[in-house]
């Protein structure tokens, strides 16, 4: 008998993902948002001046129609606040914009390209990521607005860094977290008490897995940049990863530029975030592929972090998100 060949064993765990998809319960996903919309309640009580990080990708999309539930369009009792490296994609800025037009929210802009003129951010060279140079600009958004409580969409399925973190998640007053000085939770009591020039980096969503996420935005009918789906785009193949072929990410000598049907399942900074093959054109599509999926999201799409297992865990200690 011959091996199975790699195609096969694709459709074959598609086709059982299709199969599971028609017995695929979202009742869970009631006690997600419950949760989530008590977390989003407790930072507007608990603290003076919280903001919520607005990137215009899924996670805080779904963020955002939680904090409409939880006061009502119009009605989000904090700014939504955005690091931009310069580097982001059209699609997602765009998109972003719209949204908080939408719904009458605050949207509080702070660029990597700002702080380079200040020279607190300083380049290796011209052509070295921006992104790991956010945390410079966040902390100095910190500083200038006061915030006591960021609210960021990160989730713990999404990177080993990441499922060390609290839901309340405490920093130092130089914007630093300390893994091993994290405060316990126990039935859903947080200890929010900071001294001077602290401050909280808060997550609702820890406790959703990137199915989850894709679960809820095909229920809630939730709008996404386009890029999240399906469409034709030019990509090379480096080291397994499809790398976009854009002015800031050019081909390298000997690399064979390709057009493929592609998705992205995060977004992020150009020079570092990837798409993956895929002709998922709904959310349920993607739940369907997600559920075949036996990487990570970050793991199949971020160059950065493949520089070392410990990776995003020295940027968080720097005060990354």
């Amino acid at each position: 008998m011959n091996a199975r060949t790699e195609p096969d064993v694709i459709q074959s765990a598609l086709q059982h993902a299709i199969t599971e998809q028609h017995h695929l319960s979202n009742a869970h996903l009631d006690a997600l948002e419950e949760e989530t919309i008590f977390i989003l309640r407790e930072v507007a009580a608990a603290f003076e001046r919280p903001a919520l990080l607005f990137s215009g990708g899924k996670d805080s999309l779904v963020m955002l129609k939680c904090a409409e539930k939880a006061f009502g369009a119009g009605r989000i009792p904090y700014p939504l606040l955005m690091i931009d490296t310069g580097h982001n994609f059209p699609e997602v800025t765009d998109f972003r914009d719209l949204r908080a037009k939408e719904l009458g929210a605050e949207l509080i802009v702070r660029s990597v390209e700002d702080s380079m003129a200040r020279g607190t951010v300083r380049l290796a060279h011209p052509g070295e990521s921006r992104n790991v140079h956010q945390s410079v600009t966040l902390l100095e958004a910190i500083d200038e607005f006061r915030f006591d409580a960021l609210i960021g969409g990160a989730r713990r399925d999404e990177e080993k860094a990441r499922a060390k973190e609290r839901i309340f998640s405490h920093r130092d007053s130089f914007g630093q977290w300390q893994p091993k000085a994290q405060r316990p939770e126990l039935w859903t009591l947080f200890n929010t008490r900071l001294q001077p020039g602290e401050h909280f980096r808060v997550f609702p969503i820890s406790n959703w897995t990137e199915l989850d996420v894709w679960q809820y935005i095909a229920r809630e009918n939730i709008a996404l940049p386009s890029i999240y789906y399906t469409h034709p785009r030019e990509v090379v193949d480096r080291r397994g990863l499809l790398v976009p072929v854009t002015a800031l990410t050019p081909p390298r000598d000997g690399e064979a530029v390709q057009v493929r049907d592609v998705r992205f399942r995060t977004v992020g900074d150009i020079t570092c975030t990837c798409p993956v093959e895929s002709t998922a054109a709904t959310a349920d599509d993607i739940v369907i592929e997600t559920l075949a999926a036996e990487v990570s999201e970050r793991g199949a799409t971020r160059m950065d972090d493949k520089t070392s297992d410990a990776s995003m865990e020295k940027r968080k200690k720097d005060g990354y998100f």
